[in-house]
């Protein structure tokens, strides 16, 4: 399964962009865009498919409101007959039993091998060991008398002269297991000789032995035909019965291509209904059989197709997208990605083809409904808020209205309906993009059904006053719209984790599964890399603090800055936070390979992300954590080495993580909450004041390198985002009490130096 689904997300995965021979480059988001509006353009003229109802269709127990005559002459199938002939047909195929030669040979071969030994053994430990053995492979109790009479020439000429000839010949028509198994096929069987393939019809199958009946046969042999004493043939019963087994198999396989084949080579049976024949009368009960043909002549009226209408929808979607383009403007609607565009195309089909499915199977009507309201109320069942539920779990709000707009327009147009229909649509999926947006949970996702169903009753009566202006099916007509509620939510429960899985999307209810503490990879960090396990947990309460302040999404910053350095766990020990009191490692690595193994921890974060199915979401944030920033600690400390020793000039793009830059506000927040919490350990006394700082100084060195200018976050924000910050790491490094025996001091007054490693580990975490 796991197989299955990446191969269908390597498929929809967006391609890097497309330089052409003129140099025009194609946006990686152009295919999926491309296979949005295909989706839009087939649906819009599927939408005005004229349907010709001059066919009026009644269900078998309904009564006939008027005559309706055939328009055609047709030549209907009639399934249920040719389904009876076909299984008459099967049923009189004999089946086919295979006939080996091969259980006769192994009986005969076991025989011999066992009398050969048992001659050739010498008396003593050799002969009752070889006793034991044959008992074991025969599987039954074998005395010192009954090898004794085996040794016996007598014995040996008995089974060569009767008994295996005697087998021979009662093998060769073929033995079965048991008789009875012959007792379905009432018209008989066949018999496939293995060997020769040759095919024997036999309709007679009492002659056909058993196993049981071979072996009551020997005994008579034996005991009455060649009248021999009980000793000797106790022998002969004790070496044959075990080796005794069935010659005549039935084979499944043969026998079911036959009746298929069979089966297929029979003709359908048919009804003729000629063009003027009355199929049913005004007044008259419709039986199965007038049912069937009023199906078959409605199948194959002749209706118009409206090519103007179906051209006007598709203008007016895209109208619709192009007030979207500019509500996103352009940075906002580049965000939305290839994949994203062919999700929506998804979503979009299955919903718009479930509206044209409900229109073509209600027009009919039927189930004793009112003939005028029958296909408003199917109409009104709809699970559109389903389709705009699905999409809030994953897309931005606005992006969400505006192709909810885009299928609540084509849905009212699916089933013919007017501006009632369309506003019922509409509202629903608003409604509903909100209260999924506020639901945290699943227990508040099953809770939203509740406030759908009471705005869709309420737009229920609202357009049945404003249009039908009919009271009376009030009542009948809020069963339907319940019906479009909780399979609105048995959309979202249940299209939207395949969806999720295929796509490669995190949910909401996805991130909150991650948030646990308890997932094993978090488990992992704590466990290989503690230090960086607290860093992650500082971090993300950081970055969510943030994203609430400036309106950024803070759960799924919260989660992503928890996996943020995953990647960590392949080295863990060559990261400041991990390094204990021992020699840093850092110490006996050239620059250069420092600074690759710090790199390689975002590669290899992607790595684990994918590898344990975070989404694409979380995966793009990991590999956004750092952007394109420079690990100044080695890229100083190996241009010295390099001027030291007269080399060429370093590269300063061998010492940059390799981006990209953050593209969305949540990656602009790890970074910077990131590069913040890590260098704040380097504060020697970290006051509020120096806190607050040292935070500015950070954010005015990240904001001037260009790491934000993709990242969407404003000046406001990173003021904001320095309060929120100063705020919370002065809750962390608040002055304590200090105790006498917490005192770090020698008996001489003098405060101690610190350990090597500690000088070591502040080096490296210049480099971090």
């Amino acid at each position: 399964m796991s197989e299955i689904v990446d191969r269908v997300r390597r498929a929809i995965k967006a391609p890097s962009p497309v330089q052409s021979a003129n140099g025009f480059t194609v946006p990686d988001w152009a295919p999926g865009f491309l296979f949005f509006l295909a989706v839009t353009f087939t649906l819009c003229f599927v939408a005005r498919l004229g349907l010709d109802t001059s066919v009026r269709l009644f269900t078998a127990g309904e009564i006939a409101t008027q005559d309706v005559a055939a328009d055609q002459t047709l030549q209907i199938e009639d399934m249920e007959a040719t389904a009876r002939r076909r299984e008459q047909v099967t049923e009189a195929q004999p089946p086919v039993f295979d006939v080996s030669p091969l259980p006769y040979e192994a009986l005969a071969k076991g025989v011999e091998d066992i009398i050969a030994s048992v001659r050739a053994a010498a008396p003593g430990e050799d002969l009752e060991k070889l006793r034991w053995q044959i008992a074991e492979n025969l599987n039954t109790e074998i005395g010192g008398d009954i090898i004794e009479v085996w040794r016996q020439d007598e014995f040996r000429n008995l089974l060569q002269k009767d008994v295996l000839p005697w087998l021979r010949q009662n093998y060769e028509p073929g033995v079965v297991s048991n008789a009875s198994v012959f007792m379905p096929y009432k018209s008989g069987i066949l018999l496939r000789d293995l060997p020769s393939k040759m095919e024997t019809l036999r309709v007679d199958t009492h002659d056909i032995k058993d196993t049981k009946q071979i072996k009551d046969d020997l005994e008579h042999l034996l005991k009455v035909s060649l009248n021999k004493p009980f000793r000797l043939r106790k022998a002969v019963y004790t070496l044959v019965y075990p080796l005794i087994a069935p010659s005549m198999t039935l084979n499944q396989d043969t026998t079911q291509a036959r009746k298929a084949e069979i089966a297929r080579a029979v003709e359908p049976l048919y009804y003729i209904i000629k063009k003027g024949e009355i199929i049913v009368r005004q007044g008259e009960r419709v039986g199965p059989i007038q049912q069937l043909k009023l199906q078959a002549l409605y199948s194959h009226r002749k209706g118009p197709y409206n090519l103007l209408r179906a051209t006007g929808l598709f203008g007016m979607c895209l109208m619709f997208l192009a007030v979207l383009y500019v509500s996103l403007e352009r940075a906002g609607i580049k965000r939305v990605r290839s994949t994203d565009w062919v999700f929506l195309g998804v979503v979009l089909l299955i919903f718009g083809m479930l509206a044209k499915m409900a229109d073509v199977v209600t027009l009919p009507g039927g189930g004793g409904l009112p003939e005028a309201t029958r296909s408003i109320y199917f109409a009104f069942s709809l699970p559109m808020a389903g389709a705009a539920g699905i999409l809030a779990l994953f897309f931005s709000k606005r992006l969400c209205i505006f192709i909810s707009l885009i299928l609540s327009f084509l849905a009212a147009n699916m089933v013919y309906g007017g501006i009632g229909v369309f506003c019922y649509y509409f509202v629903g999926s608003m409604i509903y993009i909100y209260l999924i947006k506020r639901s945290e949970t699943r227990s508040q996702l099953f809770k939203s059904v509740l406030p759908l169903l009471a705005a869709l009753c309420v737009m229920w009566v609202s357009v049945n006053l404003m249009d039908l202006n009919d009271p009376s099916v009030v009542g009948t007509g809020l069963a339907f719209v319940a019906l479009s509620a909780f399979l609105s939510l048995l959309a979202v429960v249940g299209i939207a984790p395949i969806m999720e899985l295929v796509f490669g999307y995190t949910s909401r209810f996805r991130l909150m599964e991650l948030l646990n503490l308890e997932q094993p990879l978090l488990q992992e960090l704590m466990v290989k890399a503690p230090g960086t396990y607290h860093h992650s947990l500082i971090v993300s309460n950081m970055v969510e603090a943030g994203a609430r302040n400036i309106g950024a999404n803070p759960l799924l910053a919260k989660v992503a800055a928890l996996y943020h350095d995953i990647g960590k766990l392949k080295n863990p020990h060559y990261f400041i936070e991990n390094i204990s009191c021992k020699e840093n490692r850092h110490n006996k690595l050239a620059p250069s390979m420092s600074a690759l193994i710090l790199i390689s921890h975002v590669k290899k974060g992607i790595e684990l992300a994918r590898e344990h199915r975070l989404g694409e979401a979380l995966t793009d944030l990991i590999g956004q954590h750092h952007g394109t920033t420079l690990i100044a600690y080695f890229y100083h400390k190996a241009k010295e080495l390099a001027e030291a020793k007269g080399d060429d000039p370093i590269r300063e793009a061998d010492y940059r993580y390799p981006g990209p830059k953050p593209q969305s506000k949540e990656a602009g927040l790890i970074l910077l909450a990131d590069a913040i919490e890590a260098s704040s350990r380097t504060l020697v006394d970290p006051t509020p004041s120096r806190i607050k700082g040292h935070i500015q100084n950070i954010v005015r060195k990240i904001y001037t390198e260009g790491e934000l200018d993709e990242s969407q976050l404003t000046l406001k924000d990173l003021t904001l985002l320095t309060d929120t910050f100063h705020r919370i790491l002065t809750g962390i490094f608040h002055q304590r009490i200090e105790y006498p025996s917490a005192k770090t001091t020698e008996k001489n007054g003098k405060h101690r130096e610190e350990p090597a490693c500690a000088v070591d580990a502040k080096a490296a975490e210049h480099a971090a």
